[in-house]
């Protein structure tokens, strides 16, 4: 007999881009809608009058009048090892990754912390509404194995990576070409495609990795189908100028990871921002990603993404909070961050663009519209439900709305994870605020 629930309640998901195609083709959007869930897959979504007038035998009913129910937030990029070093102020990236980052991340070596806080980050991800995500692990290959038995056990859709890195970190952090070699491969064969999990080849970045190390992490994609390159480029002035010095030969930085293979249609590369043309022009063509984490961009003061750019030259795109970098876990945070850096560039992001990037636009990014991201037939119904009255002024504020692209805009501007009223996976609450 088959599990079958309707979910009743206004609904929103993404066909297209809104930047690409006008509003009606780009989005369905139904006031009065319901989403009917069976096994948890998505069977119908639509107008509640037409969703509800054939219902499956015993299908149980959600009643959420006055809620809206979007597909799950994706974060193209996090650390969770990072969850302690949030709101590490006062410095820049290089700076910001000795005094912080390398000191936390020494303790996940530890299996019990690390289980510890792979299952804090998990439970603080669905209660802000993220579904799926990118993720760094660390160097120890027990950070890597620790997040995915946590996702696992929940049933989530998560992918990650041991960290690579052999040169240009505390000794305490390093390991060679051939260990980080080995690590990957058992972590591959352990995790890659098991359930929901899928494996992300993870050189920190181009300082961090000798030559020799890059040239293993090609090999892994070779030798693996489907894997995922997860890594950072571009991201702060300082960084680019260190590359230029540590690979003389390459053309400018994106080209050290071209180099070795690194490019292609499962490649994501966090924050982007000061690419020349050649390197927009390249990703383009390589059918690469891009994470755009504007909350860690500003808070770290890297610099300001092109997004615009991005769109032209046909290059996917999601939204990355990028903790410990960013400063919440929460995509509506991301989703207001990216519209004041639109701002600054003078090319601002509707409302719709900034939803769309946080579902679509990130299951896009990742390769996996045919499965997450919009509420299709047959995808999976991972969903949150928002309460636009979650705080005195959202009620305040949302009664005064008149059109769906104004809501959305109070919901990113000052809503935050009280928003979230439940996430659900694959048709079953995971999460519910009380």
């Amino acid at each position: 007999m088959s599990n079958a629930v309707v979910w009743k309640a206004s609904v929103l998901h993404f066909l297209e881009d809104p930047d690409s195609a006008s509003v009606n083709d780009a989005c369905e959007y139904f006031e009065d809608g319901a989403l009917l869930v069976v096994d948890g897959h998505v069977l119908m979504c639509g107008a509640a009058k037409d969703v509800m007038k054939d219902l499956p035998p015993g299908c149980e009913v959600q009643d959420l009048t006055g809620r809206l129910i979007v597909p799950g937030f994706i974060d193209t990029h996090v650390h969770y090892p990072q969850l302690e070093v949030l709101a590490g102020c006062g410095v820049q990236l290089l700076d910001w990754l000795n005094q912080y980052t390398f000191p936390a991340e020494r303790r996940f070596s530890d299996r019990d912390y690390a289980d510890e806080v792979a299952g804090f980050f998990l439970d603080q991800s669905l209660s802000h509404g993220t579904t799926t995500s990118l993720v760094f692990g660390t160097v120890s290959p027990t950070s890597v194995d620790a997040f995915f038995t946590a996702a696992q056990a929940r049933n989530l859709r998560m992918i990650a990576g041991k960290v690579m890195m052999d040169r240009n970190a505390p000794d305490y952090l390093l390991d060679t070409a051939e260990s980080s070699y080995d690590d990957c491969k058992a972590l591959i064969h352990r995790w890659h495609g098991k359930d929901r999990l899928a494996y992300a080849v993870t050189p920190r970045f181009a300082p961090t990795s000798t030559p020799q190390q890059l040239e293993v992490a090609g090999r892994l994609l070779q030798e693996h189908e489907g894997l995922y390159l997860h890594t950072h480029l571009s991201e702060n002035p300082k960084e680019i100028e260190w590359v230029s010095e540590l690979f003389p030969d390459s053309k400018n930085y994106l080209d050290v990871y071209d180099q070795y293979g690194l490019l292609g249609p499962r490649s994501v590369f966090a924050h982007s921002i000061h690419l020349c043309d050649h390197s927009w022009e390249r990703m383009g063509a390589s059918g690469s990603s891009i994470a755009f984490c504007p909350g860690s961009n500003l808070f770290l003061g890297s610099g300001l993404f092109n997004l615009g750019k991005a769109r032209r030259c046909g290059i996917p795109t999601g939204l990355g909070s990028d903790v410990g970098g960013g400063t919440d876990l929460c995509l509506l945070n991301s989703m207001k961050s990216a519209y004041q850096v639109s701002q600054l560039r003078e090319e601002t992001i509707s409302p719709l663009q900034a939803f769309y990037l946080a579902t679509l636009g990130g299951a896009r990014a990742l390769h996996l519209s045919d499965r997450i991201g919009s509420f299709r037939r047959g995808n999976e119904a991972d969903f949150i439900v928002l309460n636009p009255e979650a705080t005195p002024m959202l009620r305040f504020r949302t009664e005064k709305t008149k059109t769906l692209e104004e809501l959305l805009g109070v919901l990113m501007v000052i809503g935050d994870d009280r928003v979230i009223e439940s996430t659900v996976i694959m048709g079953q609450e995971a999460f519910r605020r009380d």
